[in-house]
This record gives C-alpha cells, structure tokens and sequence, in this order.
C-alpha cells in the first residue's frame, strides 16, 4: 500500500437568478439565496485505485449531470478517472432545477407550461452552469491532493423520523377520499398523515439514528475535512422558495464553530421513508423552541417565509438538528483520532445491475388512461396572478407528465422488463461505501450493514446515473402493501423484488473488495 494522498475543494453553485425549485409538483420560482448552496469533492488516492466523492446540495442529479461533469473532468484533466466520480445529493428540496421544467421541452409544444411573463431560467441553462463550477472542483481536488490519513467511526444523531403513518382503516375508502396521481394513492398507509385521527395506529417504519464520519487529515495529522453520512433528507424547509442548504448549512456552521474551516461533505444515506419532519409531537416541539431558542409563537410546518426569510422561527428545527450532528461529529471525533491511518487500502468498482421493473398492471394502465382523458380536456389557467398562474398550470402539467409516464412504461415494460443501475461499491481500510440511485427505503440499508463485511458501511443514495435517468422511490413489501405516496406505481420504478436484488448485488460486491 502506498501512503494515501486527499485532496478537498468545493463550490457555491448558488445563484441569484430566478430559476425553479423542483421538489414538489409545482414550479416554484427562487426569490433569492438564503444560504449558500455548494457542491463538495473528495479524492482519497491509494495509489493502486482512487475514489472521487461529490456532494450536492439538490433535490437530485439527473438528466445528464453526470455526464456533463465527467465530460469536462475530462477534457481539462484527461489523467483524472471520471469513472470513479460517485456523486450524491442531501436532498434539498432547496436547490435549483438542472433538468427539464416543463417549460423549455420544444417538442412537448402545446404542452409546455405558459410563463406568463414571469422571468426564469432553464434547468438545462443552469446545469451547463454548475457542471463546469462542479468539474472544476474535482479538478481542483485531484491535482491539490497531497499526503495524510484517515479515521473513521460512528456515533448518534436524532435527524429522521418515520413519515409513513398507518392507520386501521384503508384511507382511500373515506368518503370524500382524493384520488390522483400524486399524494391521492394511499390504502392503509400514508406519507405525512394527520396523526391525531382516531384510526392512527402507528409508524410504518423506525428510524436510523447511526451517524458513520469519515475524517481526513494532512501529513501533520490535522484535521482538513471529514465525509459526514446521515440517513435523512434535508428537507426542514421544503416548500421554500428560496435557495437554501436547509439544516445542512447550520451543521456546516455549527462543526466549524469547534474545528475550523473545514471540508465537510454530506451524504444521505437510505432515508426513503424517513424525514426530519416531526409528526405527533408538534405541540412539545413548539414548546421547546420557544424556550430554547426564544421563539414566542409557534411553530407551522416550521416553513419560511418570504416576508421573514431568516426570522427565528424558520431555522429552529434546522439549528436543532445541526446542534445534534456537531454533537455526535465532535463525540465520535474525540476517539477515532486515536486511529489515525496513512496507509489504508481504496478500491473502488463501477458496475451495472440490472433490477426487475415494477410492471404497471393492464387495469393500471387502463385507469391511466382514462384519467389522462380528463386532464387533457382540461385547459391552462389564464385568470388570477401570473404566480397562482403559473402553480396551476405546472400542477397539471405534473399530473398529465405522471401519467404519460405510467402508459410508456407498460407499452416499454415487456421488451425491457429491467433498470440499469451504475452502482460503486468503494473500500477505504475496513469500511466502505455503497451507492444506489434510489430514495432508498431504510430496511434495505439494514440489509445490507447487517451482513457487510466491512466494520462500517455508508450507503450513499440517489447516487447520479448517467444519461437521462434519476432517482425514484423504492420502497419494501410492507411499504407497496401499505400504499401511499413513495409506495405507488407513479413512485416506484422498481418493485420491493428489485430491492432484494439490489441488495444481493450490493454485498457480493462489497465481498470482493474485502477479499
């Protein structure tokens, strides 16, 4: 083994232009930057084999981001392994759009949603824009890399709750139940529901409390950076129409505060059904903060506002979170710098896993169609503000683009009845790394952590695809039984099957990295 060389750089990729804020089904127009949103690189060289970490603060990386970066990478530094790149995201449903909008597709023509004069940006403009800032960055981090040690350990953090509630009694039959194609899909299960209804019977799901570092540091054994996996969206502020870090920018912040500037890339680990969101106690939440950190009304939603964008209240339950990441960072780093190591095997594999469909069934499709029927009678809203304009409009655009989308992939599913996947599998000493393109459903991480190898293992989901493809749920038996939105046809582009198939892929993988 050669002495391990690391090599750290990172970029704002924010802007102040008026781009869209993908996360919901509706287009939201950004109204500015609250806090900086960045895109981080890790190189850890081994000499035999090298693994290149990317961090994003973005809902997700599809629609070509992948290959836009790698490509760059390539041209400004053809010595650099673009293979290697294995680029994950937070989650934030606070970062500006980098594929399609549904407003700048020239073939969709008619069905394109009307700006109405309002001033935007395309996505496809704005990941042109932020894949050059991003493969500077890995080329930055590659050609500064120098060498140093790693240390590693696993401490706790309270981030995630369960956000799949169950009930006794199957929702879709209440009279006056919703029924469409984004969150009217539930059966006994629901993503986000009311809790205090007297059929609530529990959480479909616990939570992952594990919090697994990764730190980095130079040949004086000082600390320069530290890769910090948590198995939770960062989605405090999700229906914001800023550009936002979300709690991530706070635990930035609140680990600097104690060890310096340093690098700190981010990573979520399964959290498909999990989300920073408290559900059944939200009044003892409101009491906290309001004692804790001053707040004097209470909490909603703890969403921002526009009139208050940095008021005390919107950042409440992000600080609190932050608080608890430092807290473990700072109690984990306190032993694991007893284990510092210079030189360590890095293996990285690039492979592709093909994971069976979830076949959209022939009465899905017949219902799939008959309710695209409907919405195309429907025409584009043309009275009230351009900005109420603009929400109707894009919804219905989302819900035709739902469906269009079921019907394609059963016209599609019998001839090609699988997903690729790209899926690495990276060993740093005796913990390793594995990557999904999925809003993971938390017991597939288990599955896997249970029988790895390997002493620690961060799985890394949402991992970017190359080409136009990107993440979607992929939920367990338990979830499809349960229904509700992240556990439908429209959500699951592969079935709980394919989720033991990723799984077993997974760790025969990881076997023959720890041979």
């Amino acid at each position: 083994m050669s002495r391990i060389k690391i090599g750290w750089a990172s970029c704002d990729i924010s802007t102040n232009a008026p781009v869209n804020i993908p996360g919901q089904f509706h287009i939201r127009v950004s109204k500015g930057v609250l806090d900086p949103v960045t895109a981080t690189c890790l190189v850890l060289d081994g000499g035999e084999d090298t693994a290149i970490f990317i961090s994003g603060d973005m809902v997700c990386a599809m629609q070509y981001l992948l290959d836009d970066i790698r490509g760059l990478v390539r041209e400004k530094n053809p010595e650099i392994p673009v293979e290697n790149i294995l680029m994950g995201v937070t989650h934030a449903h606070t970062g500006a759009s980098h594929y399609n909008d549904g407003f700048e597709d020239a073939e969709r023509g008619e069905d394109q949603v009307p700006l109405d004069g309002i001033s935007i940006v395309s996505g496809t403009t704005y990941r042109k824009y932020i894949a050059g800032l991003i493969s500077d960055a890995v080329c930055r981090a590659y050609e500064t890399r120098s060498e140093g040690g790693v240390a590693w350990g696993y401490g706790y953090a309270v981030v995630a709750h369960s956000r799949r509630t169950v009930y006794f009694d199957d929702l879709s039959e209440r009279p006056g139940a919703v029924k469409n194609s984004t969150h009217g899909v539930n059966g006994h299960a629901s993503m986000y529901g009311d809790t205090n209804d007297p059929m609530f019977s529990h959480y479909e799901a616990g939570a992952d409390h594990f919090l697994n570092v990764l730190y980095t540091f130079d040949a004086e054994d000082k600390l320069t950076g530290a890769v910090v996996n948590v198995p939770c969206p960062s989605q405090c502020s999700e229906m914001e129409e800023y550009l936002s870090a979300d709690y991530w920018h706070h635990t930035r912040l609140a680990i600097r505060e104690k060890f310096g500037d340093i690098f700190i890339l981010p990573q979520c680990a399964a959290a498909g059904d999990l989300a920073p969101r408290l559900l059944h106690y939200r009044r003892a939440q409101a009491r906290r903060f309001r004692l804790k950190y001053g707040v004097d009304k209470p909490v909603v939603n703890n969403m921002l506002t526009a009139d208050d964008p940095k008021g005390p209240v919107a950042i409440c339950e992000r600080r609190d979170i932050a608080e608890r990441i430092a807290a473990g960072f700072e109690e984990v780093y306190a032993w694991a710098k007893k284990d510092i190591r210079s030189e360590v095997p890095v293996l990285h594999k690039v492979e592709t896993v093909e994971l069976p469909r979830r076949m959209i069934r022939d009465n899905e499709y017949a219902d799939a169609k008959v309710e695209l029927e409907k919405l195309a009678k429907l025409t584009w809203k043309t009275d009230g503000t351009p900005e109420e304009r603009l929400y109707e409009n894009s919804m219905l655009k989302a819900s035709r683009d739902r469906l269009l989308g079921i019907i394609a992939r059963y016209e599609i599913q019998d001839a090609k009845p699988t997903i690729p996947m790209e899926m690495h599998t990276i060993r740093v000493g005796d913990i390793a790394f594995a990557s999904n393109r999925f809003e993971l459903y938390m017991d597939y991480q288990h599955r896997i952590q249970a029988r790895s190898p390997f002493e620690q293992t961060f799985i890394v989901q949402l991992a970017a695809q190359p080409g136009l493809g990107g993440g979607s749920y992929l939920c367990t038996e338990r979830g499809a039984e349960g229904r509700g939105y992240s556990a439908s046809m429209f959500c699951n582009q592969v079935d709980y099957t394919g989720g033991q198939v990723l799984v077993e892929a997974t760790l025969k993988s990881l076997g023959e990295l720890a041979e």
